[in-house]
């Protein structure tokens, strides 16, 4: 079995595999200090959870986009799973090119789902990442990464709204029934969520205008990814388990 973390800004999302099938998951915060042995404890609660030990892991695979939690993660597995990390980076072999003006900015997210939607798909995509930020990548039918959109996420947009206006409270992200609110929740919601699905439908027809592509396929994965797709005709797949199976593509290439 494989164990694949991926550490976001948000979360730290772990995920097990069986020949390339996700059997587990589990999720932890990333804005949690931790030590490399509360790393390793969880871990090994999650494993023992689901009926497996330690030995059953054949490898770790890491893909981070948070840099200062990288060594206490690696020291965990090292100490507590017996296996040494590999993380995902712009040299590994990925089977994707980097048409961008600085490969070395694209991040280990990307790297990880454009290396999945290729093997699953085979065609030119659009991938949405509902995450802390939400990202849209464009992949070509070819395999190579031509650029990117990066917007505050759902629950960015909804956290500077209550932040910066004094009687506006928190609000469940959900759609309302009707798009004009009769009272300040439902206004509130109806304007966050609404207002996110125009700017998904512009920047997806705005993409595919710009690439010359009406047919591409448009995936979206991340946590929020599930309450967008549902509202939306441009979204043809919600794949919450993307990354977990991009990170297994890649050590399948280069271990």
């Amino acid at each position: 079995m494989l164990l694949t973390i991926d550490a976001g800004n948000t979360n730290i999302a772990i995920g097990l595999l069986d020949e390339g099938k996700v059997t587990a998951t589990y999720r932890l915060t990333t804005k949690t200090p931790r030590t490399s042995d509360e790393y390793g404890i969880c871990l090994n609660m999650f494993l023992e959870n689901y009926g497996h030990e330690r030995n059953e892991i054949e490898n770790v695979i890491i893909s981070s986009v948070v840099p200062n939690i990288n060594y206490s993660l690696s020291s965990a597995i090292i100490k507590y799973i017996g296996k040494t990390p590999i993380f995902v980076t712009k040299d590994l072999d990925s089977g994707i090119g980097l048409d961008v003006d600085n490969p070395a900015e694209v991040g280990a997210d990307l790297i990880v789902e454009m290396a999945a939607v290729y093997k699953e798909y085979g065609r030119s995509c659009i991938v949405i990442d509902f995450g802390t930020a939400t990202t849209y990548a464009y992949l070509s039918g070819g395999g190579v990464f031509k650029g990117l959109v990066i917007a505050p996420g759902l629950q960015a947009t909804a956290a500077a709204l209550t932040s910066q206006a004094a009687m506006l409270p928190a609000v469940e992200i959900a759609k309302p029934a009707h798009v004009l609110g009769r009272n300040t929740v439902a206004c509130m919601q109806s304007g966050i969520v609404n207002g996110y699905i125009g700017e998904v439908e512009y920047i997806v027809r705005s993409i595919k205008e710009e690439m010359n592509d009406p047919d591409c396929t448009v995936i979206a994965t991340g946590g929020m990814g599930r309450v967008i797709s549902r509202e939306t005709s441009a979204i043809d797949i919600y794949d919450p388990d993307l990354a977990y199976k991009g990170m297994y593509i890649l050590y399948q290439m280069n271990k």
